[in-house]
């Protein structure tokens, strides 16, 4: 039976949860990708810059209808209360199919931080293990997160200290061809790493005083995260300049090397897949209470809509989105995982910018300009993400059109 889930998180929690989902992974892998398509260090902080517009356009909106519908699912919630229940389906729909390949993504980066030669097997572990961590309450969750947050971001200060304290590459150096859809091309990769502050509203059932809490810590942490990334990215091009950035598969740990400081090397891969377990944690929240959402409407199975009488969580649908993503890791690469997975994230975002459009005319600008950036960046990424991305929201609209006789009327 459904139960409505513990108000436990406050702002600092939720910026801490938001946090842990952006500067996670991302940082540690996404610059040498964005770098080669943005063409020249320039580029690449342009890229960034575009990147951040897009994602603040959609924090606002998350923010905005976070705070107007407080209840676990975000856009899920969302599209269907103001743009009709198609609407909010696709983006439940997006948002579930594409950040299971997310947490999949990130339990194969522990992996191959940890043990690449069996990096499946350690991918598989870290899913079973945070699971079990979710499951004991959200709290618990949250309060292993400041932890993770606090050991990621040592990490990278003493990268960015390193790096500028001994760099010699010219930053901004051309690497390549600057091209408008280069650039592009990279803002979309780069927004992967920016995504994490949905969780904050995917959350918003276990927020306390959501109205306030949830506009507040969505723009803090999209702001801290922001620094990081430019801090970041200008110190690795300071050492190794755009051309080596972008064939770089690890581009921290080269960095780290390329200032003479060999005895950070194994730091920084730690960090790494301390970010990824970080990731992992907070993305496996956030998918639970998005399926918990489509549950309690019957587009998914309405089992995965009961909540644990004593942890106060979704715990069917935790224990089905840790199977599915420990399937999903023990056999994909992550490369693929990622494709579709930022397609499908862009999409989610259009829709949650379409409903912020409905709230009215003072949100509309704002709305407009993020709906735009969504759809520019998605379909600037590479033709292979385009293509599987858009078979994953074809399968959708399928998987709506089988669903709708199963499905119950929203909740008032």
């Amino acid at each position: 039976m459904s139960a409505e889930l513990r108000r436990s998180l406050g702002v600092r929690d939720a910026v801490v949860v938001g946090l842990a989902a952006m500067v996670g992974a991302g940082i540690f892998v996404a610059l040498g990708p964005a770098a080669g398509a943005a063409g020249s260090g320039g580029g690449l902080l342009l890229a960034l810059g575009i990147a951040a517009v897009v994602a603040y356009c959609n924090a606002m909106a998350s923010a905005r209808l976070a705070a107007r519908h407080p209840s676990s699912g975000g856009t899920y919630v969302y599209g269907r209360e103001r743009l009709g229940s198609f609407w909010g389906y696709l983006a439940g729909w997006a948002f579930v199919v594409g950040k299971t390949a997310s947490c999949a993504a990130m339990a194969l980066t522990v992996g191959a931080y940890v043990w690449p030669e069996h990096a499946h097997a350690v991918a598989v572990a870290a899913v079973v293990a945070l699971t079990a961590v979710d499951y004991g309450g959200v709290q618990k969750s949250a309060q292993l997160t400041r932890v993770i947050v606090a050991l990621v971001l040592a990490v990278l200060a003493a990268v960015v200290v390193v790096c500028l304290g001994g760099g010699s590459a010219e930053p901004l150096a051309r690497g390549g061809e600057l091209t408008p859809g280069g650039v592009l091309q990279a803002a979309g990769l780069l927004f992967f790493a920016f995504a994490g502050y949905a969780r904050i509203a995917t959350l918003g059932e276990e927020v306390r005083d959501p109205a306030r809490t949830i506009p507040r810590a969505v723009p803090v942490a999209l702001g801290i995260a922001l620094v990081v990334y430019l801090l970041v990215a200008v110190a690795v091009l300071s050492v190794l300049g755009p051309g080596a950035l972008a064939d770089s598969p690890a581009p921290l740990t080269d960095a780290a090397r390329a200032a003479g400081a060999a005895w950070l090397v194994p730091v920084v891969a730690v960090g790494a897949a301390v970010a990824a377990l970080g990731s992992l944690l907070s993305l496996i929240l956030g998918v639970s209470r998005t399926t918990l959402a489509m549950a309690r409407d019957g587009y998914l199975p309405t089992a995965l809509s009961a909540v644990h009488p004593r942890f106060g969580v979704p715990h069917r649908a935790e224990l089905a989105v840790g199977a599915v993503v420990a399937v999903v890791a023990a056999t994909v690469d992550v490369r693929g995982a990622i494709g579709f997975s930022s397609f499908g994230v862009l999409v989610y975002y259009g829709i949650a910018n379409a409903s912020a459009w409905t709230l009215g005319p003072a949100r509309r600008p704002l709305a407009a300009l993020g709906l735009a950036g969504c759809a520019a960046l998605a379909f600037a990424l590479p033709l292979g993400s385009v293509l599987a991305g858009s078979g994953v929201v074809a399968a959708g609209v399928v998987a709506w059109a089988v669903s709708r006789g199963r499905a119950v009327p929203p909740r008032p």
